[in-house]
């Protein structure tokens, strides 16, 4: 049996989680069809929570040194921009970077931790074939195979992946488009940000590296079911005018682009050997661009369970737990980008009323505020707890300060569970209670005081354990130290597992292997 992961897509998802299978020493292939990667940057957000999940393995300085920080977000262009500052993150801001260096500091990492990244290798077909799946690649010296324990598509919104694994979807058809461009201004707007709402259309201008800028508007044209011709400039620059009585002295295109709210959630994210991530499972609007965003957090959720699963240590419902969780997430995406839309599009006396009414809500209702800012932000997702488990689990994990010198997301920065020992309970240490063919796949850390006591939900917790996607798999505020030495054992139970495969040798004797964790 092949023990590789071939990866369909070489953009950021596709990137990331050749980082984390690579982290975890599981052979990876990333196969992507272009022999470049594509100056014209689409996404240029990235998002507090993705910054967060870099930062978990030390991998996001190199964004932090080249984007822009802006500390705030809007909810469907309202005048009312959503305050990052109160954030409950050490990033409380969004980077401007376009998707093509971000791909490109992405890919660098994957390559210095060993990925195969083949660019310029177009994937024609993949099949299952008994224990593998065997994908076809029309490579630069001509067709070859590959076997692979699994295959991922991330090869974005037209997955041959997906088709090929007989994935159906949930999909609607577009009832409205936007229009882009990066031009050079003469006369460009202060700030970072420029946003404008009329009856007129509707615009968001940001500032790209090298001089240029970004644009992005619809108009009421744009309320449509069909598609019009190739967006030109002199379309764009009178439509940008419409709406702000200037072009900026715009000039120098080097892309222009329309764009719809169509619609797609894949109803499997996973299917036997077949797994998909980032567009190739959920299309939306690029409302508050949050979609390069989402799919790097699904590559983070999926990296970790897919390397304990090809390395032989995970139970074998791990690995359908990426679907179950991240499924969710993507349908509420698209609820989140439509509604979004519905608020960008309604050019109309009653689309301008909620509009002022919800704006109004935002300025009176700062609780309202933040919870819009912490979805946009990706920092509310949590996974659905276990009947009976403790408050926090599911929950992202805060940067917990530790001590003087140490935080939780040092503790992860090798891609390994961290089982935290807050050292409230006498007579208890974490670390004895993980099976000894276990213990090398967590990270024990016994605190030498009284972590987690600023904040109020972390006060009473004795013990818990943080997934390495930064999730909080398990927490206790038990105080009788076999009670919760138990509970340790049974969580570490769920992540890992000592398998018997049944496999005869060459003796014809049946043979019971032991994965180390």
């Amino acid at each position: 049996m092949a023990d590789d992961v071939v990866i369909v897509g070489g953009g950021p998802t596709g990137m990331w989680l050749a980082c984390e299978l690579r982290l975890a020493g599981i052979p990876t292939v990333v196969l992507e069809q272009e022999p470049r990667i594509d100056p014209n940057s689409r996404a240029l957000t990235i998002h507090p929570r993705t910054i967060e999940v870099l930062a978990l393995r030390g991998a996001h300085r190199g964004l932090l040194a080249e984007g822009g920080r802006i500390p705030s977000g809007h909810f469907a262009i309202l005048d009312e921009r959503l305050d990052f500052g109160t954030l409950d993150t050490a990033f409380p801001y969004t980077l401007t970077i376009p998707q093509a260096r971000t791909t490109e500091l992405l890919q660098e990492l994957a390559l210095s931790r060993g990925a195969d990244v083949r660019r310029g290798h177009r994937v024609t077909d993949c099949a299952p074939s008994g224990d593998t799946v065997t994908v076809s690649v029309e490579g630069p010296h001509g067709p070859y195979t590959l076997d692979a324990a699994y295959v991922v598509g991330c090869d974005g919104t037209r997955s041959l992946v997906r088709r090929r694994a007989g994935i159906g979807v949930e999909e609607s058809r577009f009832t409205a488009l936007g229009a882009l461009g990066d031009v050079v201004l003469d006369d460009p707007p202060p700030g970072p940000v420029t946003s404008a709402w009329t009856m007129q259309g509707t615009l968001m201008l940001v500032p790209l590296p090298g001089g240029r800028h970004r644009i992005a508007l619809h108009s009421p044209e744009d309320v449509r079911e069909d598609r019009p011709g190739d967006l030109t400039f002199d379309e764009f620059r009178e439509r940008v005018r419409r709406v702000t009585g200037t072009d900026y002295g715009m000039h120098s295109p080097s892309w222009l682009s329309r764009y719809s709210n169509t619609t797609r959630l894949a109803r499997q994210y996973r299917k036997g050997r077949f797994l998909l991530a980032g567009d190739a499972a959920h299309q939306h609007m690029p409302a508050g661009g949050v979609g390069l965003n989402v799919g790097v957090q699904d590559a983070m959720n999926l990296g970790w369970k897919l390397a304990a699963t090809v390395s032989g240590r995970a139970p074998g419902a791990l690995l359908d737990t990426y679907h179950t969780e991240r499924h969710p997430v993507g349908a509420e995406t698209i609820e989140h980008t439509q509604a979004q839309t519905a608020l960008m599009m309604g050019f109309s006396p009653q689309g301008q009323a909620l509009r002022s009414l919800l704006g109004k809500l935002i300025a009176g209702q700062p609780r309202l505020g933040e919870a819009l800012a912490e979805r946009l932000s990706g920092l509310s997702v949590a996974y659905t707890p276990p009947a009976g488990a403790h408050p926090l689990t599911g929950r992202r994990a805060p940067d917990l300060s530790l001590s003087d010198t140490e935080s939780l997301f040092g503790l992860l920065q090798d891609g390994r569970a961290a089982l935290v020992d807050f050292g409230r309970v006498d007579g208890f240490e974490a670390g004895d209670a993980v099976p000894a063919d276990a213990a090398g796949h967590f990270v024990r850390h016994r605190c030498a005081r009284q972590a987690g006591r600023s904040r109020p939900d972390w006060a009473g917790v004795t013990a818990a354990l943080i997934r390495p996607d930064g999730h909080i798999g398990w927490a206790s505020e038990e105080t009788d130290p076999e009670a919760l030495a138990a509970g340790v054992r049974h969580v570490v139970s769920t992540l890992h597992t000592t398998r018997t495969t049944g496999a005869a040798d060459s003796t014809g004797t049946t043979r019971t292997e032991r994965h180390p964790a």
